[in-house]
């Protein structure tokens, strides 16, 4: 008897599971901004916009392979952890009114400098405001999906310990991870930041913005907000079970 209640538990849970999991997301935003924020500072010297501007312009400031990194981890690992599955890219990628949707708040050429758009994907804003972007992309993959999601990733600079015009920086990553149903209604929405373990100083009050300074704090930051968000997904995406 006590076997035929464990066989029925059990079989009541992979049917549940699997009902769960036939629910499917399509991600269709995917970035980061090479914009260094710099509030924490409480500065805004015309020489640190101006640097922050230069950093932005640089090619050596390649912020593609810290978002690949992130890419991997999130379609590998994060995404094992979600109560449905992810529609392929490709699926999104070469869908034609994907690829002919303007968005509202779109960018022009000059605009798009300072964001790195992972492949295939294209600059949706969403957020406060975002309303429009939200419920259009939602529309456009309502046959296929059950919401959609928006990914992206944010550095800022944080201010140590120091006195006067000399002190310690850190860089701070941030990911934004929203999901929305098929009708564009928000489900979830999560912020979550992490410190770099690399460090750089400021001078004069001015931080040090060097691409070789700044590129390494932020791959630091990066990997400290990965272990972060691998332990923390499971909780806070629990809301997702209202797709």
């Amino acid at each position: 008897m006590k076997k035929n209640i464990l066989l029925i538990c059990i079989t009541l849970f992979l049917i549940t599971k699997g009902f769960a999991q036939d629910k499917k997301v399509a991600v269709v935003g995917f970035y980061t901004d090479k914009i260094i924020n710099f509030s924490d500072l409480d500065i805004g010297s015309e020489e640190l916009i101006a640097s922050v501007l230069k950093l932005r312009d640089n090619p050596d400031f390649d912020l593609t392979p810290i978002l690949e990194q992130f890419h991997e981890e999130f379609f590998n690992t994060y995404a094992k952890k979600f109560p449905f599955d992810l529609l392929p890219e490709a699926d999104v990628a070469t869908n034609a009114e994907y690829i002919a949707f303007n968005p509202k708040y779109d960018k022009d050429e000059d605009e798009l400098k300072r964001y790195v758009v992972y492949d295939g994907y294209k600059y949706i804003y969403e957020g406060f405001a975002g309303k429009d972007n939200e419920i259009a992309t939602a529309k456009i993959f309502s046959d296929k999906a059950d919401g959609v999601m928006f990914v992206e990733i944010h550095f800022a600079l944080q201010k140590g310990f120091g006195i006067g015009g000399t002190a310690t920086v850190k860089m701070r990553a941030f990911a934004r991870i929203a999901l929305y149903d098929k009708t564009g209604k928000k489900v979830f929405a999560i912020s979550e930041g992490e410190n770099s373990k690399k460090t750089s100083v400021m001078v004069g009050g001015i931080p040090v913005m060097k691409t070789e300074k700044i590129l390494p704090m932020c791959e630091s930051a990066l990997q400290q907000l990965m272990k972060d968000l691998e332990k923390r997904l499971p909780k806070v995406i629990k809301k997702a079970d209202k797709l």
